[in-house]
């Protein structure tokens, strides 16, 4: 349209608001200047963190701008995430009413969170991830990968963790067969260890592991093709290495389980 006013002045003599008029339009139209993307950096910049991530939501992309230095509020990044169509589509589960069994945590090893996971190699051979979580840091201690996690093999992983940061006060886990077992059983009354074993056909009384193999599932077991044993717990090792140390996390004010464990060491320090 600015290339017609243009056309009709210098080919026809005319003067702008007799060009404007015949090609009705405003003045004002004519003369708009668009003003420059200031959102262009930081749009490409979101867009190329959310393909790396593709499971993140906006306010953990958020996060993680912050963490590059690229500060923007809560609603731009939102506005940006939303007109770039990077929401993923996630499907609406119906909202059963639960009474969940509280802890009222106060400080790291009060309590651990066990659970298991499974998946399938490339081969069709089924594969079984236990996870270790500490309830009130979130920080996930182990994942143990293997074909098959005996009692026994759930024992040996608690030990190598208990051997970095200490036993815990008591151990939440759910009624399975690996840890009802007399072996499991007489383990944690020797190791003077609390057994909280949650309810039958309520995993939301232990609700911290449960969410945990949410994002476990959602965000790597979904996300990668395992083709061997060994593929499997080098790249299920990758994302334990990440979550604990590079995703933000909500319940923590969008730090890392890491970087919280590390306030909670030094206000204990200096407490």
């Amino acid at each position: 349209m600015r290339k017609d006013v243009a056309f009709a002045c210098e080919e026809f003599g005319v003067s702008e608001r007799r060009a404007c008029k015949l090609l009705d339009i405003t003045r004002a139209t004519y003369r708009y200047e668009s003003r420059p993307d200031r959102n262009a950096e930081l749009r490409e910049e979101l867009i190329v963190l959310a393909r790396q991530k593709p499971r993140y939501g906006d306010r953990r992309l958020h996060a993680l701008l912050e963490r590059r230095n690229r500060p923007a509020s809560v609603m731009r990044i939102y506005r940006l995430y939303r007109a770039e169509g990077l929401a993923v589509r996630r499907l609406r589960r119906k909202r059963i009413a639960r009474v969940a069994i509280a802890s009222h945590l106060v400080r790291s090893n009060q309590e651990w969170a066990l659970d298991f996971a499974c998946d399938t190699l490339a081969t069709g051979r089924g594969i079984r991830v236990l996870a270790v979580v500490d309830a009130f840091t979130r920080e996930n201690l182990s994942l143990e990968v293997d074909t098959s996690l005996s009692s026994r093999r759930v024992t040996r992983a608690l030990e190598a963790v208990i051997a970095q940061r200490g036993k815990p006060e008591a151990i939440r886990c759910d009624n399975g067969p690996e840890l009802t077992s007399r072996h499991f059983l007489s383990w944690c009354e020797e190791q003077k260890i609390q057994l909280i074993h949650i309810q039958p056909g309520k995993p939301m009384q232990n609700g911290h592991v449960e969410s945990f193999n949410g994002r476990l599932r959602d965000e790597c077991l979904n996300a990668n093709w395992f083709r061997t044993l060994a593929d499997a717990r080098e790249k299920i090792s990758g994302w334990r290495r990440e979550y604990n140390g590079e995703r933000p996390h909500s319940s923590l004010g969008y730090r890392t389980p890491n970087e919280f464990a590390a306030v909670l060491k030094s206000s204990v320090i200096t407490g």
